[in-house]
C-alpha cells in the first residue's frame, strides 16, 4: 500500500470513501433507535426554516434535504453524514496537497484527523452540528489557501460562502475566520490578498448567506443564546478567581482531550525529528500556527469574562489543522522521510478498522454489562405496541423531548410529532372522535404517572382535551440483561364531551 499511495497520492480519497462507506453500514447494522443529535435531526426535519433553537441551521437544511431522497429513515442520517464529513476529509487533504511539498507528508496529515476522537469517532457516534463545522471548516481552509495561492473572482467568492456556511454551521466557528484575518495582516506574503478589492465580493457572499437566520438569531437572542450561555457557565462557582480557576482548567483538559492523542502518534511516527522542528516555520506553517494561537487567547478572553466550561468539542474548528501544521513544521525543518509513510500508514488504517469496530460492539457490550446507550432502547417496538392499543389512529403525537421524538417519527414516519416550545412550527391537524392527539413520555419506572409539567402546560394550551386514562409499557433493552426493562408513559387525548 505504501508503494501504490507513493505512486498515487490521491488514492488515499478512495481509502477514506470505503472507510465512509463502512461506517453507513456499520450505523445501519446497528438498532434502530436513535442517538441524541440523530433524534433531534429527525424531529426537526419536519419543517425547513431559517432558524429552529439554540444551534444554527445549516445541518438541519442538509438533513432536511436528505430526507426528501431518502425519507424520515436512519439511512438517510448516516449517509447524509459520512457524505459531509468524507468531503470535510477531501478539502482538508486537498489543502494538504497545496501547502506541503511532500506528497508523503500531505497523505499523512490528511489521515491525521483520524487521531482526533472528535473528529473521527464523536462525530460518528452521533455530533451532527460538529460535523457541519468539521466540513466548513475544511472548505473555509481550502478556500483560503486557494485565494492566497490562485486569487481570482472564484476563490474570493469561494472564501465568502465558506465563512457564511461555518457561521450558520456552528457559532464558534467565527473564531476561524477572524483569527485567519488576524494571521494574515502579521504575515507579509499573505497580507496584501486581504487589500484586494476582491475581499469585498468574500464578505457581501458571506453576508447573503448568513442574513437569514441572523435576522432570525436576532430576534429570537433568548432562544438562540440560552442554552449555550448555560453550557458555558458554572452554577456552582463561589467567586471570579474559582470561576477563572474552573474555566482555565476546563479549557486545558478541552485542549488536552483533543489534541493529545494526534500529539503522541505524531511523536510516535516522527519521532526525535518532531523536538528538532519545533522551531523551524515557513509561510503556511507560520499562519496557521498564528491561527490557533490567536484562537487560544480568544478563548482565554472568553473565560475571562466568565465562561467556565469549556468542551473539547468546541475546539474543533480551530484545532483541526494541528496533523497539517505538524506536517508543514516537519517540512520547514528539511526532515521530511521516505520512512514516515510507513511508520503512519498502520496508525491511520489500525484507526480505520478500530473506530468502526468500536461503534459497533459498543452497543451489545454495553447492552450485556447493563450500561444502556440510548440505542439500546426499545423504541420502535414501544411505538409499534403504543399505537397498536387504541382503536384510532392519533393526529398528532406530543413527546417530551427531541430525541424521544424523532425515535417516534423514524417509526412512525406518517403522523406528525411535536414537544413543547415548537408550537410555531405545528400545522392544523384533525382532532375529533376518531382522530386523537397522543402524548407519550419516559416513565422510568414509577408506579405513578403523571403527566410532566411541560406537557400538561401544552395540553391545557391547546383546548383542554379530555385525557384518557395514562398506560405505561415496560419493555426489554436491545441487547439487554434478562429483567432489564426501560418504561414508558402514554395517553390518548379526545375532545371532551359535550
Amino acid at each position: 500500500m505504501v508503494a501504490a499511495l507513493r505512486e498515487r497520492p490521491y488514492l488515499v480519497f478512495a481509502l477514506l470513501g470505503a472507510y465512509f462507506i463502512a461506517n453507513v453500514i456499520v450505523r445501519l447494522s446497528l438498532p434502530h433507535s436513535l442517538e441524541l443529535d440523530e433524534g433531534q435531526q429527525l424531529f426537526l426535519a419536519q419543517w425547513l426554516a431559517v432558524g429552529y433553537d439554540s444551534q444554527p441551521p445549516f445541518y438541519n437544511w442538509l438533513q432536511y434535504g436528505a430526507e426528501q431522497v431518502l425519507g424520515p429513515t436512519l439511512a438517510s442520517l448516516s449517509v447524509l453524514k459520512n457524505l459531509v464529513l468524507f468531503l470535510s476529509y477531501l478539502f482538508f487533504g486537498l489543502t494538504a496537497f497545496m501547502v506541503l511539498r511532500s506528497r508523503e507528508l500531505a497523505i499523512i496529515a490528511t489521515l491525521g484527523l483520524l487521531t482526533m476522537p472528535q473528529v473521527s469517532f464523536e462525530a460518528q457516534r452521533d455530533l451532527t452540528h460538529t460535523v457541519a463545522v468539521i466540513f466548513t471548516s475544511c472548505l473555509f481552509l481550502f478556500a483560503l489557501v486557494k485565494a492566497i495561492l490562485a486569487p481570482s473572482l472564484f476563490t474570493y467568492a469561494l472564501t465568502g460562502l465558506a465563512i457564511g456556511l461555518g457561521m450558520i454551521a456552528k457559532y464558534n466557528f467565527v473564531l476561524l475566520p477572524a483569527a485567519a484575518l488576524l494571521a494574515m495582516l502579521a504575515e507579509p506574503d499573505f497580507r496584501r490578498r486581504l487589500f484586494d478589492w476582491r475581499i469585498l465580493l468574500t464578505a457581501a457572499i458571506a453576508l447573503i448567506v448568513v442574513l437569514p437566520h441572523g435576522l432570525w438569531f436576532i430576534d429570537h437572542l433568548d432562544a438562540a443564546t440560552g442554552r449555550t450561555i448555560g453550557k458555558l457557565t458554572a452554577e456552582d462557582s463561589t467567586s471570579r478567581l474559582s470561576q477563572i480557576l474552573t474555566g482555565l482548567t476546563s479549557l486545558a483538559l478541552a485542549f488536552a482531550g483533543f489534541a493529545a492523542l494526534t500529539l503522541v502518534l505524531f511523536a510516535i511516527v516522527f519521532g526525535r525529528d518532531m523536538a528538532r522542528a519545533w522551531k523551524a516555520s515557513s509561510p503556511w506553517s507560520r499562519l496557521i500556527g498564528r491561527i490557533m494561537l490567536i484562537s487560544a487567547v480568544a478563548l482565554v478572553v472568553v473565560v475571562l469574562f466568565g465562561a467556565s466550561n469549556i468542551k473539547d468539542r468546541w475546539l474543533t474548528p480551530i484545532y483541526l489543522v494541528l496533523p497539517l501544521y505538524l506536517c508543514l513544521k516537519i517540512e520547514a525543518a528539511g526532515l521530511a522521510s521516505e520512512r514516515h509513510l510507513p511508520r503512519f500508514l498502520p496508525i491511520g488504517f489500525g484507526l480505520m478498522v478500530l473506530i468502526p469496530l468500536v461503534l459497533f460492539v459498543r452497543i451489545p457490550l454495553h447492552g450485556q454489562l447493563g450500561k444502556y446507550e440510548k440505542i439500546n432502547v426499545p423504541y420502535a417496538m414501544a411505538v409499534e405496541q403504543i399505537l397498536a392499543s387504541d382503536a384510532n389512529r392519533p393526529s398528532l403525537i406530543l413527546a417530551d423531548d427531541q430525541q424521544l421524538a424523532g425515535n417516534i417519527r423514524l417509526n412512525a414516519p406518517e403522523i406528525p410529532v411535536t414537544i413543547p416550545g415548537y408550537e410555531a412550527f405545528e400545522t392544523p391537524y384533525a382532532f375529533d372522535a376518531t382522530h386523537p392527539l397522543l402524548v407519550v413520555w419516559r416513565n422510568r419506572g414509577r408506579e405513578t404517572m403523571p403527566l410532566p409539567e411541560d406537557l400538561a402546560r401544552w395540553v391545557a394550551a391547546h383546548g383542554k382535551p379530555e385525557i384518557g386514562e395514562a398506560k405505561t409499557i415496560a419493555l426489554p433493552y436491545i441487547f439487554g440483561r434478562e429483567g432489564d426493562l426501560y418504561h414508558f408513559a402514554y395517553a390518548f387525548l379526545y375532545p371532551q364531551a359535550k
